[in-house]
């Protein structure tokens, strides 16, 4: 049976504006099970760096029913930061037979 790995996702909230009326964020870490890790090949590599400009390492995939926010957030795994990118492959739940049904690409982060 196929199983994910626990990584930590540090989920944005907004808590306040700056002088400028600038959104200012707070992290707050949350541990999420059963998420797969995908690594990228070759191609995948230098088409997202050639679209995004952004090197995309791997992607993960999000079990279902996940309620978090992952886009564009600081996800932890393998203990080194990474962070989502990009619009997310979706599929629909009730067909796909597997546990996941949402995908994002992940760079290397710091």
């Amino acid at each position: 049976m196929i199983k994910g790995i626990k990584v930590t996702l540090y989920e944005k909230t907004a808590t306040e504006k700056d002088e400028f009326d600038k959104t200012i964020y707070t992290e707050i870490p949350v541990e999420v099970d059963n998420v797969l890790i995908e690594p990228m090949s070759a191609e995948d590599i230098v088409n997202t760096e050639t679209i995004y400009g952004k090197k995309a390492i791997y992607r993960i995939c999000i079990p279902k029913g996940d309620s978090h926010k992952w886009a564009d957030s600081k996800v932890v795994f393998f203990d080194e930061e990474w962070q989502t990118f990009g619009f997310p492959l979706e599929y629909i739940e009730e067909l796909l037979p597997l546990a996941w049904n949402k995908k994002y690409m992940v760079e290397r982060y710091g």
